[in-house]
C-alpha cells in the first residue's frame, strides 16, 4: 500500500503543479491529497511539501486551521465567475443547465468564502 500512496502523492503534486500554470486545473486540491498520500508513505516528502516556500503556507494553513487567506479566497472566486462568465459566453447554455451550474459553481464559492482566515 505504501508505493501506491507514494505514487499517487507523486501523481497528485505533478497535476498541482502544472494546475499552477494551467486555468482550469486546480492546484490546491491536488496537493492536499499529495500531502494526505505522503503522510501515509513517505514522511520526508510530506515534510518536502509542507516547508515550500511556495506551495507550503496554503496547505500548512488548510491542515491546521481548514483556512484560506483572503488573497486566494479573491483569486478563486473570481476565477469561479471569470469560468461561469466564459461558459455563458461560449455555450449559450439552456437555462436548466445554467442554473444547474450556477448551482454547483455557487456551492463552491460559498464554501471558499466561509472558511476561516488565517491566524
Amino acid at each position: 500500500m505504501r508505493s501506491i500512496y507514494m505514487l499517487a502523492g507523486l501523481l497528485m503534486t505533478a497535476l498541482g503543479i502544472v494546475g499552477a500554470f494551467l486555468p482550469l486545473l486546480p492546484t490546491t486540491p491536488f496537493l492536499l491529497v499529495a500531502v494526505w498520500c505522503f503522510s501515509r508513505s513517505s514522511p520526508r516528502l510530506e515534510k518536502w511539501l509542507l516547508n515550500h516556500r511556495t506551495l507550503g503556507p496554503p496547505l500548512r494553513n488548510w491542515q491546521r486551521e481548514g483556512a484560506i487567506a483572503a488573497r486566494a479566497k479573491i483569486v478563486a472566486v473570481s476565477l469561479i465567475a471569470a469560468s461561469y462568465g466564459f461558459f455563458w459566453y461560449r455555450t449559450q447554455p439552456s437555462p436548466l443547465l445554467a442554473a444547474i451550474v450556477g448551482l454547483i459553481l455557487s456551492g463552491s464559492v460559498l464554501f471558499i468564502l466561509t472558511r476561516p482566515l488565517p491566524k
